[in-house]
């Protein structure tokens, strides 16, 4: 794989960080704002729709221009948007931040992605993937429970101080490995060319399946803490190893999807898909259990982000016509199912605290249903069949 894949991936683990830390955040942001933790779950929701709005969008407006600039302005406007949301004392403007900060993240996210792509062979989309979206992992294992740290010594606000600080060595590393490039003036199709592969049955098909499977992660991950908490009876520092855990299967999952779903997704979905589902529903049965719930959660880390991968992959293939709107088409999908799993799982704690883990069942039961009906559209945009 290209270094410069990695040094977008070093940008995409500070992105990432930024995005999942809410979830060991919540209760704090909630008591300091005077919000309920229902409430503070919308800054979830508000990230994720500003990036499924803000990755067409952004895609769209920057198509024709030099990819690293693109990035780097990107880059820019999401470290501002968090100097912002660390000062301000209201919940409404942190929310409008994070919204902001989201359409940073999507513009960045969607031309990463095409860039990725760009740089390997054709049927090496789901590796190529598999490297970015490490980062995104690994901001799970190391980022996420440091901005837990952080905000438990210092205060929810220092981790959006560290995120900004983050920036500085992203921007260093677009600069020095995606090289300077003239605009791609003429170079690339219509734009209204590429909107028309959304009437693809096979594109729209692996962007729900997308969707749905990243909900109910998203579901269950952004009221981890407490499930962890309140349900187990586990004190608030082993939030903290819960992400963790989460992380390095998640890591693991899109590592070995990434060897695996170019060449043989249907072997990825057809096994790891049942496991999911079985997966999050004996999470929902054992959290009281908190040896059991740990075990799962690292568990269900390999398992959403293999088969959630594999899918995002697949959005990648069927989306091959459209070359500068292809990632924002997988980022949308990604993030249609980051911004509904939140609100459903925050509606459903007025049932239960295991209520999100519940949502993740039922969004997971939904997909594999869905993916049985129409599976050789999902698995037959492989190179190798």
């Amino acid at each position: 794989m290209p270094f410069s894949l990695y040094l977008l991936a070093l940008a995409v683990f500070v992105m990432g960080t930024s995005e999942f830390m809410l979830a060991g955040l919540l209760p704090a942001i909630a008591s300091d704002l005077d919000v309920s933790v229902g409430t503070a779950g919308l800054l979830t929701s508000a990230f994720a729709v500003g990036m499924v709005v803000g990755a067409p969008l952004m895609a769209a407006f920057a198509r024709r221009w030099p990819p690293r600039l693109t990035l780097i302005v990107c880059l820019i406007v999401f470290a501002g948007c968090h100097v912002v949301g660390a000062l301000t004392p209201t919940f409404s403007v942190l929310l409008i931040t994070r919204v902001l900060g989201a359409l940073a993240n999507a513009g960045f996210l969607a031309v990463a992605l095409t860039t990725a792509t760009a740089l390997v062979p054709a049927d090496r989309k789901g590796r190529a993937l598999a490297v970015l979206l490490s980062g995104t992992t690994i901001a799970t294992v190391a980022g996420v429970p440091a901005g837990a740290l952080f905000g438990t010594a210092l205060g929810w606000r220092s981790t959006f101080w560290a995120i900004a600080i983050l920036c500085v060595p992203a921007v260093l590393g677009v600069l020095r490995g995606i090289p300077r490039a003239p605009s791609r003036n003429g170079a690339v199709p219509a734009l209204r060319r590429e909107l028309r592969e959304l009437g693809s049955p096979r594109l729209v098909l692996a962007m729900t399946l997308g969707a749905l499977i990243n909900g109910g992660t998203f579901a269950a991950f952004t009221f981890l803490a407490p499930v962890v908490t309140e349900i187990a009876g586990l004190d608030a520092g082993w939030v903290s190893v819960a992400l963790v855990l989460f992380g390095v299967g998640s890591f693991l999952g899109v590592t070995l999807a990434g060897r695996w779903s170019d060449r043989h997704p249907g072997l990825v979905l057809g096994i790891g898909g049942p496991l999911l589902l079985a997966g999050w529903l004996t999470t929902a049965l054992v959290a009281t259990e908190p040896v059991a719930l740990l075990a799962l959660i690292f568990v269900q880390g390999v398992l959403s982000f293999g088969v959630g991968s594999t899918l995002i992959a697949r959005v990648l293939y069927a989306a091959s016509g459209a070359p500068t709107m292809g990632g924002s088409y997988a980022t949308a999908a990604l993030n249609i199912g980051a911004a509904v799993g939140p609100v459903l799982g925050g509606i459903g704690l007025g049932a239960g605290l295991a209520a999100p883990v519940w949502v993740a069942v039922g969004m997971t039961g939904v997909a594999l249903g869905v993916a049985a009906a129409f599976r050789r559209s999902v698995v037959g945009s492989s190179v190798v069949e």
